[in-house]
């Protein structure tokens, strides 16, 4: 969003562009209503809303560790015994790759109770918590304070790295989309691609605006910016998004969809 927000773009193209900020399930539920023509959407509501287009060129990705993305549990609780997982509410698509993994790892009773993102309270209520987003980078930091709070020991498995590791595919979160009455597809997304770009270009600029926001060191959020998260919908991500697809039809996670690409 680095042009939406910073001159010299961000003054056109605001006379262009209403930016609203929410969930990504929220974004999806917006232009499923059509309340809003474009969202950065979590690619599971492509499936469940076959008729949204996908802007080309741009992805919320990974192609390893993303460190956003966690299923925590308690040492003492073995993948194959887990029984309730809490699920952050803010995504819909993560939760569809973790019920995806869970079968894969011998474990498909496992139940899903959405919850607001605490690992504290998710762990009172449930074997094991997803969360995403700035509080898993916050969990993370907070990982040795926590041990040394509460003396008990917790596995921190990193989702997109489980992911790539069972499939050998890159885990593809979100994708901007429009709704299908939405016209000049090729002159929105070259708004996207270079706002994309230019951000690409200004990372350490982002890493200390974000620092003063966040309760992150610079360097983690550099890291993160810079290396964690893949933005390009390259060839690797439409395959790895039609994998996702077919296993999670297969899995009865999410209807069948085809990818049209």
């Amino acid at each position: 969003m680095w042009d939406f927000e910073h001159a010299p773009l961000a003054e056109s193209l605001a006379r262009r562009y209403a930016i609203d900020r929410m969930l990504p399930s929220e974004c999806a539920d917006r232009l499923a209503d059509g309340t809003a023509d474009i969202g950065l959407v979590p690619i599971a509501a492509l499936a469940v809303n076959p008729g949204l287009r996908i802007l080309p060129g741009c992805a919320i990705a990974s192609k390893d560790y993303v460190r956003s993305l966690l299923l925590v549990r308690r040492a003492a609780k073995p993948l194959t015994h887990i029984r309730t997982v809490a699920a952050d509410i803010a995504s819909r698509t993560t939760v569809a790759y973790t019920r995806i993994l869970f079968q894969k790892w011998g474990n498909p009773s496992a139940t899903f109770v959405p919850m607001v993102a605490d690992v504290d309270s998710m762990l009172d209520r449930a074997d094991a918590a997803i969360v995403i987003g700035d509080p898993a980078l916050l969990a993370l930091e907070e990982r040795a304070n926590r041990l040394e709070r509460s003396e008990e020991e917790l596995v921190y498995h990193d989702i997109a790295h489980e992911w790539r590791a069972l499939t050998l595919l890159p885990f593809v979160s979100a994708v901007w989309a429009t709704g299908a009455s939405l016209s000049s597809l090729d002159e929105i997304a070259s708004d996207f691609i270079a706002s994309r770009d230019h951000g690409l270009a200004n990372i350490d600029a982002l890493a200390s605006e974000w620092s003063l926001r966040l309760p992150l060191p610079e360097e983690t959020i550099r890291t993160y910016l810079g290396e964690n998260i893949h933005y390009i919908l390259d060839g690797e991500c439409i395959e790895g998004m039609r994998g996702f697809f077919r296993m999670a039809a297969e899995a009865g996670v999410l209807p069948h969809f085809n990818l049209a690409l």
